[in-house]
This record gives C-alpha cells, structure tokens and sequence, in this order.
C-alpha cells in the first residue's frame, strides 16, 4: 500500500541524513496520500531507511499496513496534517537548530529568508517525545510557520510535497547556523517589522524565489 510514498519517504529520510540533520534512528518524515500517511518506523536508522520500514496509518492514526510500529512522533505529524494541510513532515535533531532550542524562545528574523519560513522560528516548551503535550506545544509553535523547534530536542517543518520539506529543513538549519555564528562574535541584528515588510514587498513584486 502506498508503495510510491513509502519509496520516497525512505528517499528523503536518508538525504536528510546524508545532510547531517538526522544521525542513526532519530527524527522521522511522512508524507500524506488522501486519508493514508505513509511515515518512518519508530526506531529506523534513518540513513538507510528501507520502503519496508516506512508504514501506513490512517489520519486517525490507526496502522493500515506495515509489520513495524509508527514512529513515537506520529501524533504530532497527524496533528500537522490536520491542523494546516500539509502534504508532508519531517522532524530532525539537527546539530545548530536543536543547539538553539537549547537556550532561545525564539530565534528573532536575522536573515530575510526566515520570512520564507513565516518569520521567526518559535520554540516549543520542552516535553517528553511522542506525548500529546509536546504535539500540541509544537502546534502551537507552527501557527502560522511552516517551521519551529522543540525546546532541548530537535526541529520540524511542513510543506506541501517532500522536495519542499527537504529544502526547508536544510534552510532552517543553515539559518540556526547562521544566528549562533553571528551570536558568537555580539549580539545579532534584529529586522524591524519595517524591514520585513519591505523584503515582502520586494519579493512579490521581483518574484523572489521564482525563475522566469
């Protein structure tokens, strides 16, 4: 069932490790198709990750087809799908964003490209993995981003297909870099509300992001 999502879940699961933004069974990504989601197993070494190990749920989260359980996180992923009509979902434990977590609320709009994951990067208050108080803190934290951490663990973000997901969740670790290398040498200028509304201005009317 779901073949083809299985295969490109297992696809995008090992590039993000290749990437360095998940290491051995951490993290999970999943994809929905209708009223299915096709997600990684609990416990899968990601980098190798096989369309075997990657099952089928429905959106109430009931196993449709898979002999492994569904990764501890499948609630927060459901919750996502629900909540903002995502087509896709990963959650990573990579090194800068989930250093963040660590110590921030929030990571403030250093760069313009965070507008392109809906402006500052909420983080999460901590809870224990796979409970339902940290998927709705999570939730809580995404509305109206297609990116956030989760304090002292790791990093999600949404999208509309997995190719999306995959550039977003290597974008938000560059700009997590980016923010503790800028930290590290004073205190890293903030964009005014002012100067955000002008880089949304100018990249609508240049089509920031778009080839012609």
């Amino acid at each position: 069932m779901l073949e083809r999502e299985r295969e490109r879940v297992a696809a995008t699961a090992r590039r993000l490790a290749a990437e360095g933004l998940v290491r051995g069974g951490s993290g999970n990504v999943s994809v929905r198709a209708g009223e299915h989601v096709a997600i990684s197993a609990a416990g899968a070494l990601l980098g190798r990750l096989a369309p075997e190990q990657v099952v089928v749920v429905d959106l109430g989260g009931e196993q449709i087809d898979g002999d492994l359980p569904p990764s501890s996180e499948l609630r927060l992923h459901l919750g996502v799908y629900r909540r903002f009509g995502a087509a896709a979902v990963a959650h990573t434990h990579s090194q800068a964003a989930t250093a963040l977590s660590c110590a921030l609320s929030e990571v403030p709009v250093v760069h313009y490209q965070m507008l392109l994951l809906g402006g500052a990067i909420r983080v999460a208050p901590y809870a224990t993995f796979g409970s339902p108080a940290l998927a709705e803190a999570t939730l809580a934290a995404l509305e109206g981003r297609t990116a956030a951490l989760m304090a002292n663990h790791g990093a999600i973000v949404h999208g509309a297909d997995l190719e999306v997901v995959l550039e977003r969740a290597l974008l938000l670790e560059w700009l997590c870099t980016l923010y503790l290398r800028a930290a590290s040498v004073g205190s890293p200028r903030v964009l005014t509300e002012e100067e955000q509304l002008a880089v949304v201005s100018a990249g609508s009317h240049r089509g920031y992001g778009a080839t012609r």
